[in-house]
């Protein structure tokens, strides 16, 4: 056994970012001499970006793959990660973080919108890399399993919360749900087949076809969902339930 447990902080963007300027440095004081060690990795969507284009970086400015190196860890069965709340990143999120990159002096490339040579369409594929939730598939390696244990769950069962009980027949309340064109009854899934990229696009009744976001990147048996809600069934659904309401 190691004399020092390293548990990985991820670094990431916007409030969770804040958050961790606050909380960190309290977890560090409380693990201090206790033989754990926090340390800190960026894998924010600027850290991303970097770490994909250090060619023309200088030393100072290049910093390592965090998130490449958090799913090899992903691996380790001794792994700890924190990993928190990371943004979606859009093309217009990923196109402000390169000019802000630009501005402090950093040689990155601009995105191309319709790469149209070979240096284009290689560009496009690296900055696939950092779009969209570009973590999640990585650190989903380790262990995603989301359910309860059964510890909780039969504590659970012997203690029920006060408020779970019987309902009484007395009770004029009801419940109401909608029975199609909401995000259940339109749910779709898809098993990707082979390892890509894809986009998200909206068609309208003319038959135009406006682009909301490309370069989003699956891997192979990845599955992906998809679920709308009908507005006009939505507002026939409120109509109907504040009818029998009166």
């Amino acid at each position: 056994m190691p004399e020092t447990s390293q548990i990985i902080y991820t670094k990431i963007d916007e409030a969770p970012a804040l958050a961790t300027h606050s909380l960190l440095p309290i977890l560090r004081a409380f693990t201090k001499g206790s033989g754990i060690e926090l340390e800190s990795w960026d894998i924010s969507l600027t850290g991303r970006i970097i770490a994909n284009f250090p060619e023309n970086l200088t030393d100072e400015q290049k910093v390592p793959d965090y998130l490449a190196m958090s799913g090899a860890l992903t691996l380790e069965p001794s792994a700890n990660i924190i990993k928190l709340p990371n943004i979606s990143a859009s093309i217009p999120q990923l196109k402000a973080a390169i000019k802000e990159l630009q501005e402090k002096g950093y040689d990155i490339p601009d995105y191309p919108d319709d790469p149209a040579t070979d240096q284009q369409r290689e560009l496009f594929q690296r900055f696939s890399r950092v779009l969209g939730s570009a973590v999640n598939p990585v650190l989903r390696e380790g262990n995603s399993d989301r359910r309860s244990a059964i510890s909780v769950k039969e504590h659970g069962k012997r203690n029920p919360h006060r408020m779970m009980r019987d309902w009484p027949e007395v009770s004029k309340s009801r419940v109401a749900h909608m029975t199609s064109g909401d995000f259940y009854g339109t749910e779709q899934a898809l098993t990707i087949a082979e390892a890509g990229t894809g986009a998200i696009e909206f068609v309208s009744r003319d038959g135009r076809t406006n682009v909301l976001k490309t370069g989003i990147p699956f891997t192979a048996s990845e599955i992906i969902d998809c679920a709308v809600m009908n507005v006009k069934e939505l507002r026939a659904f409120y109509a109907e339930e504040m009818e029998k309401a009166k």
